[in-house]
């Protein structure tokens, strides 16, 4: 018998969405199935090619959760390159489900935090003892970059949305000073986002090296040792580690600091080797006191599901 209290959990990539049911904060795994965006004309038609796939009745689904790679601002999404708009009344007119929300999908990543297995994190520093409810933080590198803290409290988690990619790069690393005007936007400005992102990769390495190479290809090349690439590699992870330490210092989550994303966990195997560590803490007369953030990398591709199921069960 389908069990009483089904939630179906949604994540809205640029390419693909993945849609899954959902048992309180258990995402079951064995009904997640992936759906290309370019196939269908909005999330409605994609729940109900889902519906039809699972021979799933929606009537035994009391929520639904979408998260989205793109800002959601009062409960409306829109995706930058997709024309689709979500929002509660666009889940509402697919489902009979009685509760719907529409998170950013960091947003969703910092809802999952709690509830990720401990084989899908890994360690980066360890975390010293914490107060139950201390504040957490997300930062997620991926097709871009962003980053949302994490407040658990006395009436419920709260994890605020945030634009932090488009913040300006760190003007404390000198090696960035003269590459600065090719690792502007297209206005002009050098954001975070031109350096941690995928795209990120390649134009860092672009401005050292003078070469356009893929993303991939970059960490390939890593992989291999290549000098010029383990130079693009080095500087990649001083920035991170300079951004992920202001990001500390602003919203102290002394309840740890967890990284997400494809390019994260790329870079994960050479956090270490490049010194990840050292630009984290150095902050001058605070690097001491940096030592009270634990940091790890989260491995589980199904995270942003379990945010949605999780914020779900939370009410």
């Amino acid at each position: 018998m389908v069990p009483a209290a089904l939630s179906l959990v949604a994540d809205i990539g640029g390419t693909n969405t993945r849609v899954a049911l959902a048992n309180a904060a258990t995402v079951r795994v064995d009904s997640v199935r992936r759906y290309r965006n370019a196939d269908f004309d909005g999330i409605g038609s994609v729940i109900a090619q889902f519906l039809a796939d699972s021979g799933q009745d929606d009537t035994w689904i009391t929520g639904a959760c979408v998260a989205m790679a793109g800002p959601v601002h009062d409960g409306v999404g829109t995706l930058t390159n997709l024309d689709w708009r979500i929002d509660k009344a666009v889940l509402a007119d697919a489902l009979s489900a009685e509760r719907v929300a529409v998170l950013n999908d960091l947003q969703a990543q910092g809802h999952a935090i709690g509830n990720i297995a401990a084989a899908d994190l890994t360690e980066v520093l360890p975390q010293p003892p914490a107060a139950e409810l201390a504040a957490k933080l997300v930062i997620g590198l991926g097709t871009g970059f962003n980053a949302c803290p994490v407040f658990d409290t006395a009436a419920g988690r709260f994890v605020p949305p945030s634009e932090a990619g488009h913040v300006s790069l760190p003007t404390s690393i000198i090696e960035l000073h003269p590459l600065l005007e090719n690792l502007s936007d297209s206005g002009g400005y050098p954001s975070v986002e031109e350096v941690l992102s995928g795209r990120g990769v390649s134009h860092l390495h672009a401005a050292l090296h003078g070469e356009k190479v893929d993303p991939a290809d970059v960490l390939a090349r890593i992989g291999d040792g290549e000098a010029l690439a383990c130079d693009t590699g080095a500087l990649f992870v001083k920035v991170l580690g300079d951004v992920a330490g202001n990001l500390a210092l602003s919203h102290l989550p002394f309840g740890g600091v967890f990284l997400v994303g494809g390019v994260t966990r790329a870079f994960a195997p050479y956090l270490d080797q490049f010194g990840f560590v050292e630009a984290f803490r150095s902050k001058g007369r605070f690097s001491t006191f940096m030592e009270q953030f634990g940091v790890s990398v989260v491995s589980d591709d199904y995270a942003a599901l379990t945010g949605c199921a999780s914020h779900l069960a939370r009410g």
